[in-house]
């Protein structure tokens, strides 16, 4: 059932306009959702409200890409974000970024996008997974994120993220390239910790807090 539900708004959260899809009908949404129409996180998204590929201009992920990025500070090598294809989750097909520091585990987190062009996290390997347990598919990246947007990314245990847009067309100077055409998020988790993420776009994730961008490689 594809009903659609208005979305809670939190205090001080502006919502998002336009007509999006990939929307289920289950429980109500969890504030804040930011996105008129739509229940974020959604219980239960709609296989035939998403496309094969995730070509979002915020966070484009083909299968295929590399990016790399380094300590601000020191230099050094500190993480490389890598592409490929997922599995089927919650009869999605999804697409796998792939997250390697230079010190820790290897993380696989799953997204979809839906017709709109918005891009939904489905799970993450090992922790949780959409449909699973109560946990829920979050909004990753709107199609037309505004300044003052919010948006749960997840509900899930130790999954349950807030994200904020907290600028947009500033210029950024990273390593790699200077980029003018930014977007910036601040994602708070539930233990009130929050990061800062820049996308550029049709690049992607260009910082994050220290971590800066140094190289991109694209599938040929």
């Amino acid at each position: 059932m594809r009903t659609r539900v208005p979305a809670a708004i939190a205090a001080g959260l502006l919502a998002l306009t336009g007509a999006l899809t990939a929307c289920g009908s289950g429980s109500a949404p969890s504030p804040p959702s930011g996105v008129d129409g739509l229940v974020v996180p959604t219980p239960d998204p709609e296989p035939a409200d998403f496309v094969a590929a995730i070509d979002n201009p915020w966070l484009p992920l083909a299968p295929g890409t590399r990016w790399e990025y380094a300590d601000e500070a020191t230099g050094q090598p500190a993480l490389v974000l890598t592409v490929e294809a997922g599995p089927e989750v919650a009869g999605i097909a999804t697409t796998t970024l792939v997250r390697t520091p230079a010190e820790g585990a290897e993380v696989r987190d799953h997204y979809a996008q839906d017709r709109a062009g918005n891009v939904w996290w489905l799970g993450r390997v090992g922790a949780w997974q959409a449909g699973v347990s109560g946990a829920q598919a979050g909004l990753a990246m709107p199609a037309r994120p505004r300044f003052g947007d919010g948006f749960r990314t997840a509900l899930a245990p130790g999954a349950s993220e807030v994200a904020t847009v907290r600028a947009l067309g500033e210029e950024v100077t990273v390593p790699l390239a200077t980029y003018d055409r930014t977007l910036e998020l601040e994602v708070a988790d539930a233990a009130g910790e929050s990061r800062t993420e820049v996308y550029a776009r049709g690049v992607g994730l260009v910082r994050t807090d220290r971590l800066a961008l140094v190289g991109v490689e694209e599938p040929r």
